[in-house]
């Protein structure tokens, strides 16, 4: 099935900021997360959708491929970072650089006139209860990357050699071919662009430089982050080849739906249920919030579906600014399990209200008066 233009998953224009981007995200990621639709396939894919269109829209390299090249620029990107837990953000940069060379600036010099290429950025995605992602959290995950050969100290030759420049380019790392008019250049075939041959490789890494290990690393999630929400570990990502910069590796944080509140933005929502009772007659009821409970007053008459503001109650946003509020949805409960005793006690009150008409059911009565009035008018 043909992928559809990420912005239009979105729902938002080409010109859209970072923000509006991950505004958008957030409010399809809430509403179609697998938690809240447990078995509905269809909600499950568009979830998937939303969250590929958020990764490539989101980070202005991806973007700007995307916008040039569409789904076939990404797709390229994706095969040549490889699949799986961790995504190489700059593969489809180095693709390039190792086609075209300082053109596009895929590599540089470093010392010893040796092409460089800086290392592919990582994501990681860390899951986080609702309390941990509003005030704020410290975590240790595992990531499983390409280092630094310690054998080698990353220079892919065995212990007593070194690296040799590449006799085709004379360790330019690229070559010049003409076609017409013009001359382009091209990653030397001999040693695929790095300007130098590894006659004796190290028997660790087998003259790569670079092994894939596990590092363990301290992340610190700051208060008030949410779904999409990303921390960038500067040098942390893929390490670079032929002493090129190590890539970064970026947190994005994915919060669990919880049991109670349900999270927009700064503020959060939950429901409240109340006895039939309490709701006639007035009282209180316990409440929680994400900073321990608290007494709600309930006056008397209160319907179902009546929302009280608890102020200060919510999230204060990761970028500052004012904490948000907790909407308490009061839902009145329909007791359940009535003895019969408990049933004609009922049945009693209702007849009382019966009779007393609009001046106790006041809706109820306007409703089945507004049917009558429907019904009287249509035509015969």
């Amino acid at each position: 099935m043909a992928k559809r233009d990420y912005y239009k998953v979105l729902d938002v224009p080409r010109t859209a900021t970072e923000a509006d981007i991950k505004k958008a995200y957030r409010r399809l990621a809430m509403k179609y997360h697998p938690d809240r639709n447990p078995g509905d396939k269809e909600a499950e894919e568009k979830f998937k959708e939303a969250k590929e269109a958020y990764e490539v829209l989101c980070e202005a390299d991806k973007r700007a491929v995307y916008d040039q090249h569409g789904h076939a620029g990404i797709d390229a990107q994706r095969n040549a970072g490889g699949r799986g837990g961790f995504q190489g953000a700059d593969a489809f940069g180095e693709m390039f650089g190792e086609m075209f060379g300082d053109i596009f600036g895929g590599g540089r010099r470093g010392a010893g006139g040796r092409q460089v290429f800086r290392g592919a950025d990582l994501k990681y995605e860390l899951e986080l209860d609702l309390a941990q992602a509003v005030f704020g959290h410290s975590s240790e995950i595992d990531v499983a990357k390409l280092m630094e050969c310690d054998t080698c100290a990353g220079s892919g030759a065995a212990k007593g050699h070194k690296p040799v420049t590449c006799e085709t380019c004379n360790g330019a790392g690229q070559v010049r071919i003409s076609q017409g008019f013009f001359q382009l250049q091209q990653p030397c075939p001999h040693c695929r662009g790095t300007g130098s041959i590894i006659k004796n490789p190290c028997d660790s890494c087998l003259g790569q430089g670079r092994v894939r290990r596990s590092k363990r690393l301290a992340v610190k999630i700051p208060a008030g982050v949410d779904t999409g929400d990303r921390i960038r570990l500067s040098g942390e990502g893929e390490a670079g080849r032929n002493g090129g910069p190590p890539g970064d590796l970026y947190v994005e944080v994915h919060v669990r739906e919880h049991e109670i509140f349900e999270r927009d933005g700064e503020n959060l929502s939950c429901q409240v249920p109340v006895s039939f009772a309490t709701a006639v007659l007035g009282g209180s009821v316990e409440v929680p919030t994400l900073d321990g409970a608290v007494s709600l007053k309930i006056p008397s008459e209160t319907q179902s579906g009546r929302v009280f503001r608890l102020r200060d109650k919510g999230v204060k946003p990761v970028r500052g600014g004012a904490r948000g509020d907790l909407f308490c949805t009061v839902v009145v409960e329909t007791p359940v399990n009535l003895s019969s005793e408990q049933k004609d006690l009922l049945r009693q009150f209702e007849e009382s209200v019966h009779k007393g008409g609009k001046k106790h059911a006041p809706r109820g009565e306007s409703f089945f008066e507004g049917v009558k009035r429907f019904f009287s008018s249509e035509p015969s």
